[in-house]
């Protein structure tokens, strides 16, 4: 059986890279965990490693959470369904929110349950996912302050997940105007502007983002090393906290190109072959993951000589070259991943989740951001 492996280690240092970053900058941040689907044995080192509040999108991940940790702080980051209104109270501290019919309803459910209720007013900045517009601010926060038991710990805004919008100093500018004003129009303080994520760090060093923005929600980077911003590797974190490995089950030399009348294969697609190989044999290794499990588009060899040449459903096909012909049947393959690969990959009941344990060490390039 495939599995998938996080590394403690190579996440606690990331994790102390992201944290010396942020304190250098006077930023407070999240942790993203939605990537690990609520897994017990990944948020357990998860948990282990962090000391900062942890986001997550789905309920039962953030139940999870209060379940091996209840002093942990959680945050809910979508705007919560209205129906889930006692359950968001029950087990969020805070929630993200756009609409005043939901905040009303998580005021009456925070009554009931005598707790203090906090939330983020997400703002609409261009990207066109969740997300009030900014005109109406000052109306939507005057109409939350009616509601008991609810506290507006921040505004928010969510960038490049949907439409690919970057964000810019103009963007996060008009945010801190935005609290501003309405602080000062409602003579109350907003402590935070939650408009950093993992494609807003590169900004910090060019200077870009303004005094004021003074959180972030981060997943990604943590967990990759990614410069989303730029599409490359932030230089002192690790990208292999997770490994995907799977086991050679057939190793066969076979024609490169198929025979017979094509028609379309499990995902839809029509392969294309290069007839200038027919006639041509190259040996072809199998390992036990599929499209059920992975995007196969989203893994890559660890080892050199091997191709990924596409998958059915729960088997996926390698081109072997002269420099990996010493493996045999039975053999593993790492194959690094991607944040997709590793999302399909936690979703999947039949990939195996493991976690290597090693003492926690300080990296030597701490924050060169």
């Amino acid at each position: 059986m495939s599995y998938i492996t996080l590394n403690t280690e190579k996440l606690a240092q990331n994790y102390d890279f992201l944290n010396h970053l942020f304190d250098r900058h006077e930023i407070e941040w999240a942790v993203v965990a939605k990537l690990l689907c609520g897994n017990e044995t990944f948020l357990k080192s998860l948990l282990s490693v962090v000391d900062t509040d942890v986001c997550d999108s789905r309920l039962s991940n953030l139940k999870k959470i209060k379940e091996l940790s209840p002093e942990t702080k959680t945050v809910y980051i979508k705007p919560p369904a209205k129906r889930l209104a006692a359950s968001i109270v029950k087990y969020a501290d805070v929630s993200f929110n756009s609409e005043l019919e939901t905040i009303k309803a998580l005021s009456e459910e925070a009554f009931r349950q005598n707790k203090l209720h906090r939330i983020v007013i997400m703002i609409e900045m261009g990207e066109l996912r969740e997300g009030i517009m900014a005109d109406s601010l000052p109306d939507f926060y005057e109409e939350v302050l009616k509601f008991p038991n609810i506290e507006v710990s921040g505004i928010g805004t969510n960038l490049k997940c949907l439409n690919g919008i970057l964000p810019d100093r103009d963007k996060l500018s008009r945010l801190v105007s935005y609290r501003r004003n309405t602080e000062e129009r409602f003579q109350r303080k907003i402590p935070y502007i939650s408009a950093g994520s993992s494609v807003t760090i590169p900004l910090i060093s060019k200077g870009s983002v303004p005094e004021g923005i003074n959180h972030f929600r981060v997943g990604e980077s943590l967990f990759f090393g990614t410069d989303v911003f730029n599409d490359t590797f932030i230089k002192g974190m690790h990208k292999d906290v997770f490994t995907l490995t799977a086991e050679v089950i057939e190793m066969i030399e076979k024609p490169m190109v198929p025979t017979g009348k094509v028609g379309k294969n499990l995902t839809g697609e029509s392969p294309e072959h290069n007839e200038k190989d027919r006639g041509k044999t190259s040996v072809r290794a199998i390992v036990d993951i599929g499209v059920l499990d992975i995007d196969v588009k989203q893994v890559y060899p660890l080892r050199e000589g091997i191709e990924v040449l596409g998958a059915s459903s729960d088997m996926m096909i390698l081109n072997i070259t002269d420099d990996a012909m010493d493996l045999k049947v039975g053999d593993e393959l790492n194959f690094g991943v991607s944040y997709l690969a590793v999302l399909r990959a936690m979703n999947s009941d039949y990939v195996d989740k493991k976690v290597v344990c090693r003492e926690k060490k300080k990296i030597s390039a701490i924050a060169q951001i």
